[in-house]
């Protein structure tokens, strides 16, 4: 970077991603009925994730890995607040009344993913 160019808070954030994608975050993470409605849950979830409105999803642990997850997080790519609110209702954890939601706009402004695809066996690894 030239230390001649005056950098300010807005002159970096032009250059910034500045996508907005909604965060839906989930409680309880366990309780009666969640074991039996897994399994729709997970196929909602991979159906979001092909068909690209699923950025990521999993659980949260407020204590370290060996406590018990406390609740989960969904990342959606939806245009409005209405849409990714929409999403969030039609999960069959939330739709069935097993867990309760919040959503919030995440600005996603920095960070980077590292893609590595080996040809030999056709495998890919995320770093």
């Amino acid at each position: 970077m030239d230390m001649m160019t005056e950098t300010t808070p807005e002159s970096l954030y032009a250059s910034m991603l500045r996508q907005s994608l909604w965060v839906v975050t989930t409680r309880p993470a366990r309780g009666p009925g969640i074991q039996a409605v897994l399994p729709e849950h997970l196929a909602y979830q991979v159906a979001l994730e092909r068909a690209g409105t699923l950025f990521g999803a999993g659980p949260i642990f407020e204590e370290g890995d060996a406590a018990p997850p406390t609740g989960g997080m969904i990342i959606l790519r939806a245009a409005t607040e209405a849409e990714a609110r929409q999403i969030a209702e039609a999960d069959p954890f939330h739709a069935k009344g097993l867990r309760q939601f919040t959503l919030h706009r995440w600005l996603l402004n920095e960070g980077s993913m590292t893609l590595t695809l080996r040809y030999s066996d056709q495998s890919l690894v995320l770093g």
